[in-house]
């Protein structure tokens, strides 16, 4: 329940700068405050954040290694807040396995380590991270399951939806990988939006999980999120 409730504010931070037009470009541990005592969450270190402009090229060196996007190994310029989503996916495999889940020593060694996970990248997936790359080639490796990946928790609890979760963002086409808002939508987090539901230590949950700004509110309008508002408790009889 812990990790779900910080999981979830981890989301919620990025649903929150990326409504506003913001991208962090260094989401990682280091860069996240966990309160034990309130069990809330929040973003840190706006030094390499940015307004992404369509069109307008960008710095490639950008995030920490273990939590880079791939379009960012294969050098893009022109990414979008795509690139938090990713580092999001590896936060969250790396509360759940203890261990981050792209150790790699390199740019290269950092691809590597990916590939080992997700597979070589197909020439269309390339081009969909960067259409002006072509200098890196690598063995043809096979996807390794996530269920095999996640070995160790796999079978406990409803991790298997957290499974499911940190696939839809660990996916090499930017565009198709989930928003930050469409992660706080997925089923891993439907118990935090039921009646009654308190902290394993009978404290509500965080005030940060359902305080929606006016901006966000629009967004989650526009795009059609409905389950992101708690579930009310309905009175007996009805």
């Amino acid at each position: 329940m812990y990790t779900k409730v910080y999981m979830y504010q981890i989301a919620r931070s990025l649903a929150y700068i990326h409504s506003e037009g913001v991208c962090h470009r260094d989401i990682k541990p280091q860069n996240l405050l966990l309160n034990n005592a309130t069990h809330e969450a929040k973003l840190c270190d706006f030094g390499s954040a940015k307004h992404l402009v369509a069109g307008e090229a960008n710095v490639a060196y950008i995030c920490s290694r273990y939590y880079r996007a791939p379009e960012l190994v294969f050098e893009a310029t022109e990414y979008t807040n795509a690139i938090d989503v990713w580092s999001m996916g590896c936060v969250m495999a790396e509360l759940l396995l203890g261990n981050p889940l792209f150790p790699g020593e390199s740019g290269v060694d950092q691809l590597i380590e990916i590939i080992k996970v997700l597979g070589t990248p197909t020439t269309e997936q390339i081009m969909a991270m960067n259409p002006n790359h072509t200098s890196f080639k690598f063995p043809q490796i096979k996807p390794h399951p996530w269920s095999k990946v996640f070995h160790k928790i796999a079978k406990t609890g409803d991790f298997s939806h957290a499974i499911d979760l940190v696939s839809k963002l660990l996916r090499y086409e930017p565009l198709s990988r989930i928003s930050a808002f469409a992660c706080l939508e997925h089923k891993f987090f439907d118990e935090l939006r039921q009646p009654g539901v308190t902290m394993p230590n009978g404290k509500p949950l965080p005030q940060t999980i359902f305080n929606w700004t006016a901006n966000e509110k629009q967004i989650i309008k526009e795009f059609g999120y409905k389950k992101l508002e708690p579930q009310v408790e309905k009175p007996l009889g009805v």
